[in-house]
C-alpha cells in the first residue's frame, strides 16, 4: 500500500502543479485587462486552497465499437446522449477527469446515496449549452434547472444489467427528483430494425445508440458487452492553421489546417457557425470533428468540425 501511494503521490503533485499553472495564466490575462493585480495574490492562494479538493477520478465503463456479429434480441439499445459524463458517488457529482461539479444543494438534494453513472444533458444538440452550465464554479447557478442527470448504468451493482435496469427504474421511483431521470432503455428483433432506430435518431439530431447485452456486468473499464453505435465517427486534431475564406466568407476563416495525433494534416471546411468562421479556434487548439472513413492516405473523409474540445 505504501509502495503504491509513493507511485501515485509524484503523479498527483504534477497534476495539481499543471492545474495550478493553468489557473495562473489565466488569471494573469484576466487581471491584465481589468488592472485588478492587487487582488491578483488573493485569488491565486484561494485558488491554490481548493486545487486540492479534486475528487478521485471515478472508475467508469466504456464502449466498444458496435460489431454485427451478436444476436440483437440479447441487447438492451438506448440513446447516445450528447452531455458531459458524470459519476454520483452518493454524495457529489464527479466528471470522468475526476473534478467536481459544482452543482447547487436543491439539484442532488433528493438523489439517491448509491453510486450512478450518467450524463449531465439538457436536450439534443445542447453540448454547449450544458457544458457552460455545469463547469461553472457558483453554487447558486439557476440555469442548472435546466440540467437533467440521465443516468444509465449502476457502478456497484453486481447484478447483471437487465436487473441493474430495473434498479435503476426503483431509485428514480423513489427519489422521485425533476433532476433525475432514466435513460430509456429498449428491446429490438433485428438488425434492420436496429439501423432503422439509428436513422430516425439521426434524423432528429441525435447522436447514435448505445446497445448493453443483457447479462452484462458493470466493468469498470472498457467492456467488450457495451457498444456504442453512430453514423459518424469522431476524433480531434490540433489547430495547426486559420486559412482565410473566399466568397461569402472572404475576410473570415475559410478552413482549418488540423493534425492528427498520428501526424496526418488536412482540412476542415464545413460544420462552422458564422460566429464561429469569425472567431476561429485558437492555433494550438485541440478541436473534435466528425468524419465518415478515411482514404488510403489514412486522411478523414468529409470532415466536419464539431466543437473545441472540453475537458472536465
Amino acid at each position: 500500500m505504501i509502495d503504491t501511494l509513493a507511485r501515485f503521490t509524484p503523479y498527483l503533485l504534477l497534476v495539481t502543479i499543471n492545474r495550478l499553472i493553468n489557473h495562473y495564466y489565466i488569471l494573469c490575462n484576466c487581471l491584465t485587462r481589468l488592472r485588478q493585480r492587487k487582488t491578483g495574490l488573493l485569488i491565486i492562494l484561494t485558488l491554490f486552497s481548493t486545487t486540492f479538493c479534486y475528487a478521485q477520478t471515478p472508475a467508469i465503463q466504456l464502449a466498444t465499437t458496435f460489431r454485427q456479429d451478436i444476436n440483437i434480441e440479447q441487447y438492451f439499445v438506448s440513446e447516445k446522449l450528447d452531455g458531459l459524463r458524470a459519476y454520483w458517488d452518493g454524495k457529489q457529482l464527479i466528471s470522468k477527469q475526476g473534478n467536481r461539479f459544482t452543482a447547487p444543494v436543491w439539484f442532488t438534494r433528493d438523489f439517491p446515496t448509491t453510486a450512478l453513472d450518467g450524463e449531465l444533458w439538457i436536450s439534443r444538440q445542447q453540448f454547449e449549452k450544458v457544458s457552460g452550465i455545469v463547469r461553472t464554479q457558483d453554487v447558486n447557478n439557476s440555469h442548472w434547472q435546466q440540467v437533467k442527470f440521465m443516468i444509465f448504468d449502476l457502478p456497484l451493482s453486481p447484478a447483471p444489467f437487465s436487473q441493474r435496469i430495473q434498479q435503476m427504474q426503483q431509485l428514480v421511483d423513489q427519489a422521485n427528483s425533476p433532476y433525475l431521470q432514466i435513460i430509456k432503455q429498449q428491446k429490438l428483433t433485428s438488425i434492420t430494425a436496429l439501423y432503422a432506430l439509428l436513422d430516425k435518431v439521426v434524423d432528429e439530431n441525435g447522436e447514435g445508440l448505445m446497445l448493453h447485452h443483457e447479462q452484462a456486468l458493470y466493468q469498470h473499464k472498457r467492456n467488450r458487452d457495451l457498444m456504442k453505435l453512430k453514423k459518424f465517427e469522431d476524433a480531434e486534431a490540433i489547430v495547426m492553421e486559420h486559412l482565410p475564406g473566399k466568397g461569402k466568407y472572404k475576410g473570415q476563416l475559410g478552413s482549418l489546417l488540423v493534425k492528427t495525433e498520428d501526424g496526418i494534416t488536412f482540412k476542415i471546411g464545413t460544420g462552422f457557425s458564422d460566429k464561429e468562421r469569425q472567431n476561429p479556434p485558437p492555433i494550438g487548439t485541440t478541436i473534435s470533428y466528425r468524419f465518415t472513413g478515411k482514404t488510403r492516405n489514412n486522411v478523414p473523409r468529409f470532415a466536419s468540425f464539431m466543437r473545441v474540445r472540453v475537458i472536465y
